[in-house]
């Protein structure tokens, strides 16, 4: 059985949109302010309803620089040109996203290339005997986690017909995962 976290202190507030997709497809999601990258990742895969069963990586500005920070699973690179991934669990996002405004961008399945915009909304003490992460807004069904990325999706809507409804969304329906359970299994899949 998973035990509730005690609501932290403070929580952030993101909007996490997915770019390229008509009609817009977006979530609301609230996290703890001390969470890493890793459990943003697991928020952003629940709250859009996919299965994390395709690569990701966070890319942040870095602060202080104009330098981008790429942060996620790290991967090998035998010839040593790929610029160093930051593990995900080990980077707390308000190392990046601390203040209303600041933005990252999450992109996941490298080949359907599904490229979300993050953008801090709002940051501040949570309400009573609430868990997180939840998700407390959003808006269209999330596309297909296979489908073939932004252009193939918007093909596919234009035959799907009225049983499919692309603005559909009930974030009540959200169900969050345990991210240290997720990321046991993962790193063990990917020995």
């Amino acid at each position: 059985m998973r035990r509730k976290r005690a609501a932290p202190p403070i929580i952030l507030r993101l909007r996490v949109s997915l770019a390229e997709v008509e009609p817009p497809v977006w979530r609301r999601i609230e996290l703890a302010y001390d969470a890493s990258f890793w459990e943003l990742h697991v928020a952003i895969q629940d709250a859009m309803g996919w299965k994390d069963v395709h690569p990701h990586v966070f890319r942040a500005p870095r602060p202080g620089s104009r330098e981008i920070d790429e942060i996620g699973i790290p991967q090998d690179d035998a010839a040593g040109t790929a610029a160093p991934i930051a593990p995900g669990w080990e980077t707390p996002i308000v190392a990046y996203l601390c203040r209303d405004g600041d933005a990252a961008e999450y992109v996941y399945d490298f080949d359907d290339d599904w490229i979300h915009d993050v953008i801090v909304e709002w940051s501040g003490p949570p309400e009573p005997k609430v868990s997180f992460p939840r998700c407390i807004a959003g808006s269209g069904a999330c596309p297909s986690e296979d489908c073939g990325g932004p252009a193939a999706y918007r093909d596919w809507l234009a035959r799907a017909g009225p049983a499919f409804d692309p603005r559909a969304f009930d974030p009540s329906a959200r169900r969050f995962s345990n991210a240290a359970a997720r990321l046991k299994r993962r790193l063990s899949r990917d020995r």
